[in-house]
């Protein structure tokens, strides 16, 4: 028991983003389906049997698409997107086997990912885009424009994954750890307790994470939600972005907090974000780097009006 519950309370630190937002309390769900959103969803179909739940807000001469991390959803950017959508077309996507978009048993591949950003912007007509993610995100943002540099203009990188390098022995702790039945089983009580490392100081509007994430337990797609993110992280560890960070030459902000429990991985390496934010920053050739004191992984929810206003500045 005491070994099943050190490893929940890993499995929650590499959840980093399983957090989910709403704006009413629900103890159960019958489905992903039933998430409330605060804003209007969209569906698209999408090669591979994908159907991908978005919203599309605001208008602009510019694009944003906001790319979630591990476990989350579209409401991680409600923050962002209701001060943003004034000034640029904000759109954020659910990814295949997240939040209320389908969910088959999906390679989970960084390249898999940036296949499905480029289709989506395809078949919406977008083209010279501002790609924004978070953490899994974020390296998600960089595969993509490695592999697809014509169609992004622009990188947003918060707290993103693929900064931080792990050896052959450390992938494999990442693949032996994650399960399905070790996210599917985690504890309501670990869900609480883990829930404080996302943030500096958990804010009281956060604690509709809890209540989200619990009442996902119950619906009929969350076993399948399991398996995507046990996939996600093999393709987080299987394709890492380090080494090919200096191709990328797309103009980049990169945000952290200066307090992310979660960057770097304190079972593995440990030691302070800043360092881990300008080794990977520095590797860039066009990458703008901002900390954000008192600011934990979550720092765009934390702090959006520091992060949102750092936004408006870049793409200005």
């Amino acid at each position: 028991m005491k070994n099943f519950l050190k490893i929940s309370s890993i499995l929650m630190l590499l959840l980093s983003n399983s957090a989910l937002f709403s704006q009413v309390k629900q103890e159960s769900l019958h489905s992903m389906q039933d998430l409330v959103y605060k804003f209007d969803t969209k569906k698209i179909s999408l090669q591979g049997n994908i159907n991908l739940a978005y919203i599309d807000e605001g208008t602009g001469n510019e694009t944003i698409i906001f790319i979630h991390g591990l476990g989350s959803y579209i409401p991680a950017w409600d923050k962002n997107v209701e001060s943003l959508k004034d000034f640029y077309r904000c759109i954020a996507i659910d990814l295949p086997g997240y939040g209320k978009s389908s969910k088959e048993n999906y390679i989970g591949t960084m390249d898999f990912y940036a296949d499905v950003i480029n289709d989506f912007c395809r078949q919406k007509n977008l083209h010279n885009v501002i790609l924004a993610g978070h953490s899994m995100g974020g390296q998600i943002s960089l595969t993509t424009a490695l592999k697809y540099p014509d169609l992004v203009k622009r990188l947003i990188l918060i707290a993103p994954a693929g900064f931080e390098t792990f050896n052959k022995g450390e992938k494999q702790w990442f693949r032996d750890v994650m399960t399905v039945d070790g996210v599917r089983l985690t504890s309501v009580e670990i869900i609480k307790t883990n829930l404080a490392y996302n943030f500096y100081k958990l804010p009281k509007d956060a604690n509709f994470m809890i209540n989200d994430r619990i009442a996902m337990r119950t619906a009929v797609d969350f076993e399948a939600y399991c398996y995507n993110i046990v996939q996600s992280v093999k393709g987080m560890v299987d394709q890492p972005v380090f080494e090919f960070l200096p191709n990328v030459k797309q103009p980049t902000l990169c945000i952290f907090g200066e307090n992310d429990n979660l960057i770097p991985n304190r079972y593995l390496n440990g030691g302070f974000t800043r360092k881990y934010a300008m080794k990977g920053a520095s590797r860039m050739p066009n990458c703008e780097l901002k900390l954000i004191g008192k600011a934990g992984h979550f720092v765009m929810f934390e702090k959006a009006e520091e992060v949102n206003s750092f936004i408006r500045s870049f793409l200005k």
